[in-house]
């Protein structure tokens, strides 16, 4: 059995419980920690929902969940007999009260000290509503700590996330607000500053004058499916853009915490919001390319195009792929080009970083038969996670000639967007009250602000919206961009995997 310490004991409230992602996301990940002792045995899960369940109705839901992922189901029917279902009306003060009386049995039956956490894993717009409805029935208002989780999107706008912040604060403050990214709950997301601050092959090199150009892609096969309504509010700038790919470019680009707290660490990722360089609306077009999928074919499939899609108005204008050019202003990252990529329906499903470093001066070995392939750092987020590493060695022959190798560190895990293990990470970090993972209020507020001006410019139909080929890598504009700068975007055919037989 292990220590106590470090587990702690807590009532978790899912608010949204009868819903997608607390049926294939955040049940199994409560489980895992069951099993990995990471949490007390004294703790108990509320679902809350519209539907008029019992609490034997919530717990088959839950058992269903964890029967279809590939987990153990070890000492099942004690981790079930934790959790309990209250039918629950958002907008009726009386279902907070009846809430707090069963919060406060369920504090008493499993010797909880009024610590609570309530996940709110539903439709945003309830967000500020059940904020503080929760404070003014006194819901907060215990022994222990209490702590809000928010799914994303926070806000569809700067201005709309200003006022559903200001919403939230007045019944939390930001160190009880837990603003998941599941992308930071990743463990080669979380490898980035390991990567950086714990080599000395690395830091060094990691600045401009050392580094030609960076490439994150996040690519997807699967199209909207099921979330045409949500998309055309949405699309890939707001989806993906706004939250994962920045922060995975703070990560990347942020100086060396002063330590490894919550506070230093968050504080050098809000100077590379800052930092970020704003773009004229005229110009986004030379820095910014927004395209559409059309029918084709994907992993033998054919698929339709977008607009056909369940859902989805037939002159749809939403960008289901976005690629991009950032600037970094300041010392370390003047000059350097970040170029990012993300859509549905590409080629394959994919997520990497790879950090290209600049030609040296005068390479001996360059020859004219073939073209030198530069030195490469290569982050695999998803699908298998790892790190590949590409340098120049002299070919198996009499000439001086020389070939790409690749030194590849293999993490054997297989990975998928919003992945158990990235919840089952978070999850356990806020029960500890570790906000490091979770995105603050001012990298919210900072990346709203870049990321409106480029919205703005397209609801001013200042940059074309492109289509592309389902089954492709996006339009060819995409590859213009980047060839402007006399660069390329690297294959994110994956390394990893060619490497595993070598």
């Amino acid at each position: 059995m292990k220590s106590t310490e470090n587990r702690p004991k807590a009532v978790i409230v899912i608010f949204g419980a009868t819903g997608d992602l607390a049926k294939r996301k955040l049940f199994i990940s409560i489980y895992r920690l069951f099993l990995s002792q990471k949490i007390d045995e004294d703790f108990a899960v509320v679902g809350v929902g519209r539907r008029p369940w019992s609490n034997h109705e919530f717990r088959e839901t839950v058992m269903k969940s964890i029967q279809s992922s590939d987990q153990s189901q070890n000492d099942i029917d004690s981790f079930l007999s934790h959790f309990y279902y209250h039918q629950f009306d958002v907008l009726e003060p009386s279902s907070y009260l009846e809430l707090g009386t069963l919060l406060t049995n369920m504090d008493e039956h499993y010797s909880i000290p009024g610590n609570r956490i309530f996940y709110l894993a539903m439709a945003p717009e309830f967000f500020g509503t059940i904020a503080k409805q929760l404070k003014e029935q006194g819901l907060t208002n215990t022994n222990g700590w209490s702590r809000l989780v928010i799914e994303k999107p926070f806000g569809h706008d700067l201005p709309s996330a200003i006022e559903l912040n200001k919403e939230i604060r007045e019944a939390f403050t930001e160190n009880q607000i837990y603003r998941i990214d599941h992308y930071l709950g990743k463990e080669m997301v979380q490898n980035i500053e390991v990567i950086r601050f714990a080599n000395a092959m690395f830091e060094p090199l990691w600045n401009n004058r050392f580094i030609s150009n960076i490439q994150i892609t996040s690519s997807e096969v699967l199209g909207v499916e099921d979330r045409g309504r949500y998309y055309e509010n949405s699309g890939a700038l707001k989806d993906m853009l706004q939250n994962h790919m920045l922060q995975i470019v703070s990560l990347l680009a942020m100086e060396p915490p002063i330590k490894l707290t919550t506070e230093e660490i968050r504080s050098e990722k809000v100077k590379v919001f800052k930092a970020l360089r704003k773009i004229d609306e005229n110009e986004i077009k030379n820095y910014f390319v927004r395209g559409q999928y059309i029918e084709g074919t994907v992993q033998g499939n054919q698929v339709p195009s977008y607009r056909d899609e369940d859902n989805v108005d037939p002159n749809s204008q939403t960008e289901t792929f976005v690629a991009g050019k950032l600037f970094i202003d300041n010392f370390r990252w003047a000059g350097v080009p970040f170029y990012i990529r993300t859509g549905k329906r590409m080629a394959l499903k994919s997520t990497k970083i790879i950090v290209q470093f600049s030609d040296i001066p005068m390479n001996l070995y360059y020859n004219t038969k073939e073209q030198m392939t530069p030195n490469l750092l290569i982050i695999h987020i998803q699908p298998d996670e790892g790190i590949t590493l590409q340098l120049n060695a002299k070919r198996s022959d009499a000439e001086s000639y020389t070939k790409p190798i690749q030194l590849t560190f293999n993490n054997n895990c297989v990975d998928c967007i919003n992945t158990p293990e990235a919840y089952e990470r978070l999850i356990y970090d806020c029960m500890l009250g570790d906000g490091t993972n979770f995105t603050h209020w001012d990298e919210v507020k900072y990346s709203w602000s870049f990321v409106d001006g480029i919205s703005q410019a397209w609801t001013n139909n200042l940059a074309p919206l492109t289509t592309y080929e389902s089954g492709s890598m996006g339009p060819k504009e995409s590859d213009s961009l980047l060839a402007t700068d006399g660069h390329n975007w690297w294959p994110v055919s994956d390394l990893l995997n060619d490497n595993k037989d070598r």
